[in-house]
């Protein structure tokens, strides 16, 4: 299975994101700051990965 997800950074002062196979499904919001700190701690390879 597929894992897919919508993210939304063209809101004003929030990103959104959602499985993008669940249209109707429940978004969560974050602060662009602390989408951007995680974003950036994901790409430095800061957080663990699980399955």
């Amino acid at each position: 299975m597929g894992r897919c997800i919508e993210v939304a950074i063209n809101l004003p002062g929030i990103v959104a994101v959602r499985d993008s196979k669940e249209q109707a499904g429940p978004v969560l919001t974050f602060a662009p700051a602390a989408w951007s700190a995680f974003t950036a701690a994901a790409t430095d390879g800061v957080l663990a990965r699980t399955v």
